[in-house]
């Protein structure tokens, strides 16, 4: 796989001031029972790359003495940790708001048949890889076979109450592009998925995000290959929108990786860009944030970071503006 770092660390990117912590990305590992094209964790099944037991006490202590309200779980496939389970029930019993990033498929994999349940059953809220709602599109990016088992994972969420008025069990979509442009707005498409997905399925959802393909990891190396990886940086910068900087997720959220090191974001996490200790230059780990003063050290940034930022705005929360 190409790297892109050498293409992205030079950057005139704004730079972006800390504000208070309130939401913890925690990547639970690389082990996953999908291998997508536009993975930016490259995460598949042959990973082993997974957070331990000690890692996942650290998080709860944070949970238990910090500002942050919510936790937002990622992977890979998170669920395929064996501590998934373990630190859902614990954050919710702190009262922790919990984000589940689901690719769907996990839940019809056997030794899952009761995870949906389980979400479900602790108010977990799922956010879900869709990047498509037609079959060919999101067969070619993330595999055959993926769109019919994703509509059967979206049905035995529905059957469990998701998608409805029960805001606990918001049940959130998410599209990406196939290719190197930018998403097209978010109001729109997600009328056009409700609308086809009621239709053809009888499946319903509460939102959809929409969230920029970033030129690192699989996606930045396929452009690489391709030679398309200027132009689509071009792109991006093209399509900087300053009014985006206000909303971006690193101004109040850290990332954390499998082995409990800290990151401004996910985006950044990959390229491992670590936040650092300003006066040793040490990386932070997670026990060091209860004692760390994180709005003295400045958000770290490069080129990549033109992604979060043009058009109408990309994060982990969908589109910005």
């Amino acid at each position: 796989m190409r790297d892109t770092w050498p293409l992205l660390k030079q950057t005139d990117f704004p730079s972006l001031a800390r504000r208070e912590l309130e939401i913890l990305q925690v990547n639970l590992g690389y082990l996953c029972n999908q291998s997508c094209l536009h993975c930016h964790v490259a995460a598949g099944p042959k990973r082993k790359e997974l957070m331990d037991e000690e890692n996942i006490g650290h998080i709860l202590e944070i949970l238990e003495m910090s500002s942050v309200h919510t936790l937002d779980l990622t992977g890979g496939a998170p669920e395929m940790n064996p501590m998934f389970r373990r630190l859902v029930s614990e954050a919710r019993a702190l009262d922790v708001r919990i984000i589940d990033r689901c690719n769907l498929t996990i839940l019809l994999e056997p030794g899952y048949e009761d995870l949906a349940e389980f979400l479900a059953g602790h108010g977990v809220q799922i956010v879900a890889s869709l990047p498509c709602y037609l079959e060919d599109n999101v067969d070619s990016q993330r595999g055959k076979g993926v769109y019919q088992k994703s509509i059967d994972g979206l049905r035995l969420l529905n059957e469990l109450g998701y998608g409805g008025d029960d805001e606990s069990l918001s049940l959130t979509l998410v599209y990406n592009p196939v290719g190197p442009y930018l998403p097209p707005p978010q109001q729109d498409l997600e009328q056009d998925y409700k609308q086809f997905l009621s239709e053809q399925f009888g499946i319903r959802f509460n939102q959809l995000f929409t969230i920029t393909n970033m030129p690192i990891a699989r996606f930045g190396s396929t452009l690489i290959s391709k030679g398309e990886f200027e132009t689509y940086m071009n792109l991006l910068k093209s399509s900087f929108s300053a009014a985006n900087l206000d909303g971006l997720m690193c101004l109040n959220q850290l990332s954390i990786d499998w082995q409990g090191y800290v990151y401004d974001c996910d985006f950044n996490q990959m390229l491992n860009m670590n936040v650092r200790d300003p006066d040793n230059r040490e990386k932070l780990h997670l026990r060091d944030i209860l004692e760390a003063r994180l709005d003295n050290i400045p958000i770290s940034v490069a080129d990549h970071c033109y992604g979060c930022t043009a058009g109408q705005g990309s994060s982990c929360g969908g589109a910005l503006g």
